[in-house]
């Protein structure tokens, strides 16, 4: 597979102001409004727009984060020592609009685990998906309310993102499958 930069550290910049500016225009004046990240880099995803959003609406708005680890439906097959991460919620979900924040929708399971979880956690009022990247390929019937950039990749196709917090740079690498 190679690798081809679809967006460098301004473009990812640009696609993340426009989902701060799309969930603060539709869930800005929702009550209780908290962002809810899955990790590894939905969380870092949504420690960056919260703060695009305390600018944006002269607020703090809260962070979470999920390892959904123990909620996939392919746990089974991880390695026989599966990493298990903290998931790390401060603040009671109940009667809040959620915004779950993940960086590449792909077949909807790992948004369906994270639900699952957010669910075991108590009761929001709303839930609402906000990705990077729809890159398409649902294998589930989930689909994200707010949407960053679509890229329109084949099967076999990788997207990766990265985020300086643990790649050293931020950027939105494309990996192309051999296709015959």
């Amino acid at each position: 597979m190679t690798g081809e930069e679809v967006f460098a550290a301004e473009g990812l910049a640009r696609i993340s102001q426009r989902l701060a500016d799309a969930i603060a225009e539709r869930f800005g004046d929702a009550p209780g409004l908290v962002l809810v990240g899955i990790k590894r880099r939905g969380d870092l995803l949504a420690r960056r727009l919260s703060q695009l959003l305390a600018e944006r609406l002269g607020r703090e708005v809260p962070v979470g984060s999920l390892d959904i680890t123990l909620y996939r439906d392919d746990f089974d097959s991880l390695s026989e020592q599966p990493i298990v991460g903290q998931t790390e919620i401060a603040f009671p979900l109940e009667g809040r609009t959620v915004v779950l924040v993940d960086d590449v929708l792909f077949t909807g399971r790992t948004v369906r685990a994270a639900l699952d979880e957010l669910l075991d956690l108590g009761r929001p009022a709303r839930i609402a998906l906000a990705v990077l990247i729809d890159r398409g390929g649902r294998e589930l019937p989930i689909c994200a309310d707010i949407v960053g950039q679509t890229l329109t990749v084949e099967p076999g196709d990788q997207v990766q993102v990265l985020l300086s917090e643990l790649d050293g740079r931020d950027a939105v690498i494309l990996f192309r499958a051999a296709h015959p």
